[in-house]
């Protein structure tokens, strides 16, 4: 009997101890799922993170439910890409009164600027920029410093371990990069024509010398006309473009019909603005964009 008291003694201060270390970890809220990946290997396990837009869902229709509010108001940290991309986080954070740290992830990249670009659906929601840099994965480096500055800050006492994880995420961000931009220098410029759902790609497309071609704009809320349709058919004919995918938050319905009327099969899916869950294809950044880079790579040989 005495043994077994000490037994659950011993059981209680360990429960307690985990209780105590799980409640000494600093609450950060990441807007969407990709962020909230790239902010968990940051953190580690001196972060808990809460995502707002979930994996395979679309950041770009979001309706925040009274469980993200109470997240954010929870937080010590919120975490958000910029660039216009979370149109919603105004209502958010005023809704849970938050008056803790913001961190603008983007800040410090190259922002590609769409105002001269001719796409009509460009602005909607999003104003001037497009927001889908982490496409480009030498911005995700730009990300990571930002966050690694902003958790150091906000928890000195494990800057250092931030730090090192931000290190060991550079550097398999740069290496990730290198093998990519290897692989894609095997085609020739005429080749490299690829057909998405959503204008998600254009990051991608400027690092690695890649047109992507789109019906829909920036955002998946805006609807493409029957004339763009038409031409987009058009030039998948005359330019002989294998390369066509749906993404995976996106309905499929649009590809199908221009691949169909094109004469072309449906190569696949990307993954645009979100991850997979767990057991998909892409739960990470980092597998995301090696999946994706995969695909195109397949299809931009029967282009």
């Amino acid at each position: 009997m005495k043994l077994l008291r000490q037994l659950c003694l011993f059981a209680a201060v360990l429960l307690s101890q985990a209780s105590h270390a799980a409640d000494a970890r600093l609450p950060v809220v990441a807007s969407f799922s990709i962020l909230g990946d790239i902010v968990a290997n940051i953190g580690g396990d001196r972060v808990t993170v809460a995502t707002l837009v979930g994996p395979d869902q679309d950041a770009h229709v979001f309706q925040p439910a009274p469980d993200h509010i109470k997240a954010v108001a929870h937080a010590k940290l919120v975490v958000v890409n910029g660039l216009g991309f979370e149109g919603w986080m105004e209502r958010v954070v005023q809704a849970a009164a938050y008056r803790g740290q913001i961190v603008v992830a983007s800040n410090g990249i190259a922002v590609r600027d769409r105002v001269n670009d001719g796409d009509e659906h460009a602005h909607e929601g999003h104003g001037k920029n497009d927001p889908h840099a982490w496409q480009n994965p030498a911005n995700i480096v730009v990300y990571t410093r930002n966050i690694v500055a902003a958790l150091s800050k906000l928890d000195p006492a494990g800057a250092a371990l931030y730090q090192r994880n931000g290190d060991t995420y550079i550097a398999k961000l740069n290496e990730l990069d290198r093998w990519a931009i290897q692989q894609f220098s095997q085609f020739p410029d005429a080749k490299r024509q690829v057909i998405t759902s959503h204008d998600a790609f254009e990051y991608f497309g400027a690092h690695y010398k890649i047109k992507f071609l789109s019906a829909q704009g920036v955002s998946t809320d805006s609807e493409p006309s029957a004339k763009e349709v038409a031409g987009l058919i058009r030039q998948i004919r005359k330019d002989k473009i294998h390369a066509v995918f749906m993404e995976n938050m996106s309905s499929p319905k649009l590809l199908q019909q221009i691949s169909q009327e094109a004469g072309v099969t449906l190569g696949g899916k990307l993954y645009a603005d979100a991850l997979s869950p767990p057991d998909g294809q892409a739960p990470t950044y980092l597998r995301l964009m090696r999946y994706n880079i995969e695909q195109i790579l397949a299809q931009l040989k029967l282009n």
